[in-house]
């Protein structure tokens, strides 16, 4: 039986190599990547054809073609001008939204477990939730000064609301039968927040934080607009007051793909997070 084997094993191996089912999605691999590629990217290409056909001939002073928005925008990442404003802006988003994950998912925790408490401070949550956040702007900048502080403040201030709101929903959904099984085999506070809600918890938490960083990027750049000197949304104001319209639209056109770019790396972030939630097949 073992020599018949070992007889048959190289036959198994050649059929592999001449088109066996692990061959053929050997093969099938690459196309399917190629694929994914494409379905994921044709649109893009088409917007930015059509962009820059219909405006290749633009005589509107402020739709300038593409190809000039390009050119500045590469012109001002070379010789730092943007780069140095994106270093900013950037800087104030990352430490604004740490302030705002952290207050939000250490409120959203004591709020989500203690309800006498949540009733007394959900009127005032909505009320803040409820107010544009860009429109707070000015009014911080004017209270705390013009500096760093003020702005990464208004953009932890924008961000914590959705964290904190979603930290409560993830806490309240909580199997019972879970809560009950840790009162019955008395499980220390620490160890439930650490061990038992907070897990549960997670998904609706990163969803949260998912929200607020588009809000993060959008009250970044408006922070920006008000007594600063730097930064991608000064670079955006300047340009615009001097009637720099390429230049404003480069300014514009990066913070979008910024924008994009933190989201993918968020996606990658949230799947490597929620490995167990998305291998259980949650959706």
């Amino acid at each position: 039986m073992t020599e018949t084997a070992l007889r048959s094993a190289p036959k198994l191996e050649n059929a592999v190599r001449a088109g066996g089912p692990e061959a053929e999605r050997a093969r099938s691999r690459p196309v399917q990547m190629a694929l994914n590629v494409l379905q994921r990217t044709w649109l893009i290409v088409v917007v930015v054809a059509i962009w820059w056909i219909a405006t290749a001939d633009s005589t509107n002073v402020f739709i300038p073609s593409l190809e000039s928005i390009l050119v500045s925008l590469a012109r001002d990442l070379s010789n730092g001008v943007i780069a140095s404003g994106a270093a900013y802006s950037l800087g104030n988003l990352a430490a604004g939204l740490l302030i705002a994950v952290a207050v939000g998912i250490i409120g959203g925790l004591i709020l989500g477990e203690t309800k006498r408490l949540r009733e007394i401070v959900d009127p005032v949550i909505h009320f803040f939730r409820s107010v544009p956040q860009a429109a707070l702007v000015p009014l911080i900048i004017g209270a705390f000064g013009i500096g760093q502080g003020p702005k990464i403040y208004t953009i932890a201030f924008a961000c914590m609301w959705p964290v904190l709101l979603n930290t409560i929903d993830g806490v309240l959904g909580v199997e019972p039968t879970i809560r009950k099984f840790s009162k019955v085999y008395r499980i220390p506070r620490g160890l439930h927040f650490r061990k038992v809600v907070l897990p549960a918890a997670l998904p609706q938490i990163v969803a949260g934080v998912r929200v607020a960083l588009p809000i993060g990027i959008t009250v970044m750049v408006v922070s920006e607009l008000f007594a600063a000197n730097k930064g991608l949304g000064f670079y955006i104001l300047n340009s615009s007051a001097t009637f720099m319209v390429p230049e404003t639209w480069a300014g514009a056109l990066l913070v979008g793909v910024i924008g994009y770019i933190l989201s993918l790396l968020f996606i990658v972030l949230e799947r490597r997070i929620l490995s167990w939630y998305f291998k259980s097949g949650a959706k």
